[in-house]
Formats: C-alpha cells, sequence, structure tokens
C-alpha cells in the first residue's frame, strides 16, 4: 500500500506543479511534454491526476490519527 500511496502523492504534485505553472505562466507542461492536451498521453496523465486525487481523499480519515503524532 505504500507504494500505491507514494506513487499516488507524486501523480497529486506533478498535477500541482502543473497547475501553478498554468496559472503564472499559461504554460501546460503535461501538453507539451505529451503533445497537447488532446493527445492520448495527456489525457491518460490527467485521468491519472484525477484517480490519484480521489485516491488521496482517504488520507483526511488519518489527520489526527495516533499514526500522526510523531515521538521524539
Amino acid at each position: 500500500m505504500r507504494a500505491l500511496d507514494a506513487i499516488a502523492l507524486t501523480l497529486l504534485i506533478v498535477g500541482g506543479l502543473n497547475w501553478l505553472l498554468v496559472g503564472l505562466l499559461d504554460f501546460d507542461l503535461v501538453a507539451t511534454l505529451f503533445g497537447g492536451q488532446d493527445a492520448i498521453l495527456s489525457r491518460i496523465v490527467y485521468v491519472l491526476v484525477g484517480l490519484s486525487a480521489l485516491y488521496c481523499l482517504k488520507f483526511y480519515g488519518l489527520l489526527g490519527t495516533d499514526r500522526d503524532r510523531r515521538t521524539i
């Protein structure tokens, strides 16, 4: 499960950085790398980022649990 969590987090970071670039510079990195917004590879990346966001909703359930508390 840790591997899936790491993949989902990585995809969310990619998506967040892409949106940062779109917002600040009007530059879509995913579209540039994979052949435009309508290219199948770009659409796959967009879908994977969205699915990762849905998957990461589970992390809200972990907030405030003993698992988050660190002992020094």
